[in-house]
């Protein structure tokens, strides 16, 4: 990766381009002829494993294997026939948040296995702190960050203080200069975070440019995460309560919402766009968070008024109707905010049986195409440098797509981040594979790597912060046995009658 790169934002409101729904039905005859095929064909895989167990290494060279270009053209094959609309939606009696916040199978005491993947995860972000401001690079030794990759950074030194990874004052004097840093740092328009950072010295910077000062707006999306963070920091911590609620008090929250819906910010071409931000999975999951600090967020909670249903693969997986022919913001189904709503509050934001789904799915896709698969959003070591990696967006299944539609699904990959969070959460054969095949490829000394390219075979290179830090929580959460807001102690903040959305 060149050292000049930097992401585009996780903006879920960034304006997009094409769209339209496409409908399609399986087609039985050809479905099942793909997949006897497949099953009766190994795909080759070049051997890069690094573990040391060998039923864990990539399968061998076959006597006559499938080309890779041949097995890809399988794959697109099945996955443009797996999608029925309308898809099998779920019972209402069954779409509700968990009153009991929900607790994973297996929880407990972390394996050695696992305290390494902590620690090698932990590596990324001692090569990344910058000390003169206790921020952390968004991506691995440029100095750049985002609002939600510095909340990995808060998620990763809790749970590395947790796991033993780091000494109490180490913890102490790191999170403590983090703070201080949050609670003065230049805001755009004096109002609330820019989307992105210069690292070492806090100027709001546009992605990619370090040196230039340029406040391009904020994204509800990532504060919203931060405010999860700041309240589970505060609670647990209680002598650093004040230094998160001064990071609270810094901001301008006003026009972080309106009319019970998250609003953010672009500047284009010199003007500032206001626009509602999120769509089903991470508007919900942010909001979330921004509900724990008292902010009337009903509608963005709402997690049935703008979803419907599609059949992947046989699975009804829910999606936001708000697609980017009808809103001009794209929709993507993504694994992230369901593994993230389900280790950070037992499923308070979502209900899990929309999880369930979204794993499902995948799983379905598995036993389909014999290809593993953990899909999400997340940084690329090639051009486009960063893509959704979709279930469904904008009435296509399994798309990749960069935030302007420009289609890539042959850097589709299995991520890191989704298959050990799924793992964590659900812990069943199918995670089982996939957090073994993350132990057996994609491990480095400075971090673990962000995937496994489908199409290429081999890693997608890429160390972030955001990749690390949900490795890290999601082994926090199992070695604590709790969402870590019900760990931490948080107080769940209720809706007034007045912010309640009426029918």
């Amino acid at each position: 990766m060149s050292s000049d790169f930097q992401p585009p934002p996780k903006n879920l409101s960034i304006i997009a381009s094409v769209g339209g729904v496409v409908t399609a039905v399986i087609a039985i005859a050809i479905f099942n002829v793909w997949s006897k095929q497949l099953s009766q064909a190994s795909i080759e895989k070049p051997e890069i494993s690094t573990s040391e167990t060998a039923s864990r290494k990539l399968p061998e060279k076959p006597q006559n294997p499938l080309s890779a270009d041949k097995a890809a053209e399988i794959v697109a094959s099945l996955d443009a026939k797996s999608v029925v609309l309308p898809g099998q939606s779920i019972p209402k009696n069954q779409l509700t948040v968990a009153i009991i916040p929900y607790i994973a199978p297996g929880v407990g005491k972390l394996s050695s296995e696992e305290m390494k993947t902590a620690r090698i995860a932990w590596s990324y972000f001692q090569r990344n702190w910058n000390d003169e401001t206790g921020l952390v690079n968004s991506v691995d030794g440029f100095a750049s960050v985002s609002m939600w990759d510095q909340t990995a950074a808060i998620a990763a030194l809790v749970s590395a203080k947790e796991l033993n990874i780091v000494p109490a004052a180490e913890f102490e004097a790191k999170m403590s200069k983090m703070l201080k840093t949050l609670a003065s740092m230049p805001l755009y328009k004096g109002e609330l975070p820019n989307k992105v950072y210069n690292a070492k010295t806090l100027l709001p910077v546009n992605y990619g440019q370090l040196e230039k000062r340029e406040e391009i707006g904020w994204s509800a999306i990532d504060l919203g995460r931060m405010a999860i963070w700041l309240k589970i920091v505060g609670a647990k911590y209680p002598e650093m309560q004040l230094e998160t609620e001064a990071v609270w008090k810094h901001w301008q929250v006003k026009r972080l919402t309106k009319n019970g819906k998250m609003y953010g910010t672009s500047v284009i071409k010199g003007k500032e766009q206001y626009n509602q931000e999120g769509r089903l999975g991470y508007e919900n999951y942010a909001a979330y968070g921004l509900k724990l600090w008292g902010l009337n967020v009903a509608q963005a909670l709402d997690y049935q008024f703008n979803a419907a249903f599609v059949d992947l693969y046989g699975q009804g997986i829910p999606y936001d109707r708000r697609d980017f022919k009808n809103s001009g913001a794209n929709n993507y189904v993504l694994s992230e905010p369901y593994i993230l709503d389900g280790i950070e509050t037992g499923f308070q934001a979502l209900p899990k049986a929309y999880a369930d789904r979204i794993l499902a799915a995948q799983v379905a896709r598995y036993e389909a195409t014999q290809q593993l698969t953990a899909v999400t959003e997340d940084n690329l070591d090639r051009p486009p440098y960063f893509v959704y990696s979709s279930l469904f967006v904008n009435g296509e299944p399994w798309a990749t797509i960069t935030d302007t539609q420009q289609k890539h699904n042959d850097l589709r990959f299995l991520s890191a981040k989704a298959a050990i969070g799924w793992h964590v959460l659900y812990k069943t054969t199918y995670t089982t594979k996939l957090f073994d095949f993350v132990q057996a490829n994609l491990n480095s000394k400075d971090g673990w790597y962000n995937g496994f390219y489908e199409s290429l075979r081999q890693p997608n290179k890429t160390l972030t912060a955001n990749n690390n830090g949900v490795i890290l929580e999601s082994l926090l959460y199992k070695q604590v046995g709790q969402p870590l807001t019900v760990w931490a102690g948080v107080k769940s903040q209720k809706l007034t009658p007045r912010s309640i959305r009426k029918p």
